[in-house]
């Protein structure tokens, strides 16, 4: 755990009492602060009540008087559409608002440091696609290099919930942007920013917003390097921004698929290498083809942006080749879950929207494609001009007949369950072809969430393969 400091013996609210709510809760009172803890969901409160927790009505008007800060979870909007009525209630009476973001970064160096050798760094991870990827690539590379690391944030265990850093640990932390919007201190060491596409508008105003709020990353408190994907206009203007001219390389320029050879230091992937230049030379190169846990150019991006974290870290690049061919991926993001007379079976269940299947459509040659749920708005038609890859499409759940008018002249079924998809894509498949669940589409017609898909499709695989 990490101590909250600054608020010894003061009043401070939670508002939230999920993961990051009560890790919050558990930090401030090793702090020695007294912490006000609600959370709208009744459900929610008797969880935390059955923890031992007591609770503070913060509806009650006066509930804010002497309150030295709010806390509030990342899922609450602050300001768009609207802001909650307690947050509101905060901005009005001037109560300063943070989250656990802000919280850990004032709280995590503390005068222990001044013994160690190497002091420990922060390492954030922001963007649109492929945050959760890289974050637990650059924790896998660092723990093959023998560094001590802790990995949370978005993924995994919630910030305050760590370990205080040892001597030159590397504390790596996936950041959404309903977290670096509000957090009142932002301090990381190295910021690495993936892409931008859009996503949650509704909650920063509009796209504008939503890299403004991503972009406070880099500008709030400066970091010592900046990893910027470039392969988006949004995140060439970034780089632009923070950079101090080409040369400069503080910033470290990553893309899939462009050439980056003319500034002082860039990362990038072309035709399956991964290539590190330095001042106009070429310091190192990787062949990324048979790297199995990171398939297609999104993942190669994904390397890159890895790569280059680490490279700033001072990770040698046959340390991070190694680690990169023994990641095996994250659960339900282009993972590896199958192999049966020469054919792949790949989880993408985390690609719930269009965006993230034409990522997945794009990295293999030969697919049999299984896809469905609950379509979003729009359906798939944009998926039309990738399709080429896909031998069959199977379709299931609730949209499935919605999706069939929508691929053209795509071969397809409608199988309506995963079982029966799952067992028709193995009977037909042949070898050379992969087996890809990239549903573009939310779960909820039939599973409560992506993952629970994900783990039904892995079963059924690995039932078939004896895996």
């Amino acid at each position: 755990m990490i101590p909250v400091r600054g608020y010894q013996g003061q009043k401070v609210a939670v508002l939230g009492l999920g993961r990051s709510g009560l890790a919050t809760a558990r930090a401030l009172a090793a702090g020695g602060a007294e912490a006000l803890l609600w959370d709208d969901s009744p459900e929610a409160r008797a969880k935390a009540e059955a923890e031992g927790f007591s609770l503070t009505d913060l509806t009650r008007a006066t509930a804010l008087d002497g309150v030295a800060a709010l806390v509030t979870s990342p899922g609450i909007p602050h300001l768009f559409p609207r802001p909650h009525p307690i947050i509101a209630r905060a901005l009005e009476a001037g109560v300063p608002v943070d989250n656990d973001i802000g919280l850990f970064f004032r709280s995590w160096a503390t005068p222990d440091w001044d013994r160690f050798d190497t002091p420990p760094r922060a390492v954030c991870i922001t963007g649109s696609n492929g945050k959760s990827t890289t974050t637990a690539l650059i924790h896998h590379i660092l723990q093959v290099a023998g560094r001590p690391t802790q990995m949370a944030g978005n993924i995994g265990r919630g910030v305050l919930d760590i370990d205080p850093p040892q001597d030159g640990e590397v504390v790596v932390l996936e950041l959404s942007s309903y977290q670096t919007d509000l957090a009142r201190a932002l301090t990381p060491d190295v910021a690495v920013f993936t892409n931008l596409s859009p996503d949650h508008l509704d909650r920063h105003g509009g796209m504008g917003g939503y890299l403004a709020a991503k972009a406070r990353l880099f500008t709030a408190g400066g970091p010592d390097r900046a990893v910027i994907g470039v392969d988006e206009v949004e995140g060439r203007f970034l780089a632009d921004q923070i950079g101090q001219g080409p040369q400069d390389d503080r910033v470290i320029r990553i893309s899939s698929g462009t050439k980056l050879e003319g500034f002082g230091w860039s990362v990038f992937a072309r035709k399956g290498f991964l290539s590190e230049w330095r001042k106009g030379r070429q310091m190192a190169s990787i062949d990324l083809r048979e790297v199995k846990g990171l398939p297609g150019a999104h993942n190669h991006q994904n390397a890159c942006a890895a790569y280059a974290a680490c490279r700033s870290l001072g990770v040698a690049p046959k340390l991070i080749e190694q680690a990169l061919h023994s990641f095996a991926g994250l659960p339900h993001r282009s993972q590896l879950v199958g192999e049966r007379n020469g054919v792949r079976f790949v989880n993408d269940s985390k690609a719930t929207n269009v965006d993230a299947a034409a990522k997945a459509l794009q990295a293999f040659p030969k697919i049999r494609w299984i896809a469905g749920g609950l379509g979003k708005e729009g359906g798939i038609a944009a998926l039309q001009p990738l399709l080429g890859a896909v031998v069959k499409a199977y379709l299931i759940g609730h949209s499935a007949r919605d999706f069939a008018l929508q691929i053209g002249e795509t071969p397809h079924e409608i199988c309506e369950t995963m079982e029966r998809a799952v067992a028709r894509a193995a009977e037909e498949a042949q070898p050379g072809e992969v087996v890809l669940l990239a549903p573009a589409a939310a779960s909820f017609d039939q599973y409560p969430n992506f993952e629970k898909r994900g783990e039904d499709f892995t079963a059924r695989v690995r039932a078939l393969t004896g895996g």
